[in-house]
C-alpha cells in the first residue's frame, strides 16, 4: 500500500494510476483533515465487490467454504470441456 499526498497525485497521475492497475497496487491519498481517499482498480473494486457478496451471505460462504475443504483434501475431478461439450 502506497501514500500520497494529493499535490504528488495531481503532479504524477499517469504513473501512480498505472501502478495502482498495473501493480494491483492500492493507493491511499493523504488529505488536509484527515479526510483520506482510497485508490483502487476498477479490477480490485469488482473482486472486493463480488468477495463482500458471498461472504455476507451465510449459504453462500458454507458452500464455499465446504468447496474449499472438499478441493484441499482432493475430492475433486478434472474435465476438459472441449472433450464433454465439443468445440464451438
Amino acid at each position: 500500500m502506497l501514500a500520497v499526498n494529493y499535490s504528488t497525485l495531481r503532479e504524477n497521475m499517469k504513473k501512480i494510476l498505472d501502478i495502482v492497475t498495473d501493480d494491483y497496487e492500492t493507493v491511499i491519498v493523504t488529505r488536509k483533515d484527515k479526510k483520506n481517499v482510497v485508490v483502487i482498480s476498477e479490477e480490485a473494486y469488482n473482486n472486493f465487490m463480488e468477495n463482500l457478496h458471498i461472504m455476507g451471505n451465510p449459504a453462500n460462504y458454507d458452500w464455499l467454504m465446504e468447496s474449499k475443504r472438499q478441493f484441499e483434501q482432493g475430492r475433486m475431478a478434472v474435465h476438459d470441456v472441449e472433450e464433454e461439450y465439443g468445440k464451438k
